[in-house]
């Protein structure tokens, strides 16, 4: 019997399209060529880890918590985030300065961090590890900053050779996804080889005469025609922007548009192809520029996602200054990662329709419980309940809506959704972009 790869989004749109995604089960090792060029990519992971409501540790062997707390910024402030704190016993030799972290009865912060006694112990931080691990659900998400930092403090490449070789397999069977960040400089290529074998996917990040690169060295489960080619790219805070977007954003930017009206729909790109009656391998390669569709199959996809042709190649000036939109143009929508009985929704304007706010109607049926959100999405959103009865929780909080009432979210997402009552609860529902 084969295992579903469920897909999981790296928060880098981009990055997502060269990489076909991430799968839950995925080691990611993080080539660094300069030592601080993968902590951008590690923020947008943890965003979006958050936006879902995943627990992620943090393991750090080369910053003090309070160093680690103000480069994290808002994403500190989160009660899924743990730091497990590698540096105050390592690094930091047990110091008062260090030291003082701890002597505040009460945090200014509500993530959690946890010190290991005596990080020199490779065990004592497995232990450490694996231990919250015990006490989480869920598909649990990981960052480890470094394995430089291990060397440094276990001494010797086989040193940290053994605890990944250990890790990665075990956090595979776990159902998590891991980051490890390695300082290309600072270890021998044989030690790189090595890991890279064990890793599900490897990237490297380089910079060449002033511009920044990103190649994928390796991915494994994915037909990739992105394997070994440098793609530049740029950061602006935690945006991260690539040449090749730049390219694509102009009148003819098909794979970014398909990929848009997909998602709209919430359909995956095995569930597209298959609609289609092309290969998934195909969807992937399309959205992510490397090729375009036959005529049939662009016609068809057009009318699976209920859109005009021209929409894949350009803003439909009739669909963007239109007033009112009829019932009958309302789609249906999926939700991949909900029981399938439990919810129904529809998007009630054109899925090529481009605004500030995207309009749903949903609906979720008696007495079902939905273990997470409807969306992933960075923005605020606005929801009304037109009938029945919810519950949400939010964070350790739980809200009892009613009829008529308005639901506000900002940056942190649901939980879990239950109806309660013996009716099916109605939702008008926006996204906020």
């Amino acid at each position: 019997m084969s295992l579903k790869k469920i897909r999981v989004t790296s928060g880098v749109d981009q990055l997502d399209k060269l990489l076909d995604e991430l799968y839950i089960g995925d080691n990611v090792v993080w080539h660094d060529d300069a030592g601080s060029l993968a902590a951008v990519f590690c923020l947008n992971f943890i965003q979006v880890s958050q936006a879902q409501n995943k627990p992620l540790i943090y393991a750090s062997f080369d910053r003090s918590p309070r160093n680690l707390i103000e480069k994290l910024g808002p994403l500190a402030n989160n009660r899924e985030l743990i730091i497990l704190d590698c540096f105050t016993y390592g690094k930091g030799a047990g110091s008062e300065v260090f030291l003082k972290f701890y002597d505040r009865k009460k945090p200014e912060w509500p993530c959690q961090v946890v010190k290991v006694d005596d990080p020199r112990q490779m065990n004592q931080v497995m232990d450490a590890l694996y231990g919250i691990h015990g006490t989480l659900e869920g598909d649990v998400r990981f960052v480890f900053e470094s394995l430089t930092g291990m060397q440094e403090l276990w001494g010797g490449e086989q040193h940290i050779l053994n605890f990944y070789s250990h890790s990665c397999p075990r956090l595979y069977e776990l159902n998590t996804i891991a980051y490890w960040i390695i300082e290309k400089r600072a270890h021998s290529q044989r030690l790189r080889a090595q890991i890279n074998q064990i890793a599900q996917v490897a990237i490297d990040l380089s910079v060449k005469r002033g511009k920044t690169y990103l190649t994928i060295l390796k991915a494994e489960k994915r037909n990739l025609d992105t394997l070994n080619r440098a793609f530049s790219y740029w950061r602006k805070d935690l945006k991260i922007s690539f040449d090749s977007e730049k390219r694509s954003t102009g009148q003819f930017d098909l794979g970014i548009r398909l990929k848009k009206f997909r998602t709209k729909r919430g359909l995956s790109q095995t569930e597209l192809a298959k609609l289609v009656g092309v290969t998934p391998s195909t969807i992937s390669q399309v959205e992510s520029d490397l090729i375009y569709p036959s005529l049939p199959a662009l016609l068809k996809i057009a009318e699976v996602l209920a859109v005009d042709i021209n929409s894949f190649f350009q803003e439909s000036a009739g669909v963007k200054n239109r007033v009112v939109f009829p019932s009958g143009e309302s789609v249906d929508m999926k939700f991949p990662d909900l029981p399938q009985d439990s919810i129904q929704g529809s998007l009630l304007t054109p899925v090529d329709f481009e605004a500030k706010v995207e309009p749903h109607l949903i609906e979720i049926q008696p007495k079902m419980t939905l273990p997470s959100h409807f969306f992933i999405h960075k923005g605020e959103e606005i929801g009304y309940l037109l009938s029945g009865k919810l519950q949400l929780t939010l964070g350790k909080t739980d809200y009892t809506v009613s009829a008529r009432d308005v639901i506000y979210l900002t940056n942190e997402m649901p939980s879990q959704w239950k109806n309660p009552g013996p009716e099916p609860a109605r939702l008008l529902w926006f996204k906020i972009k």
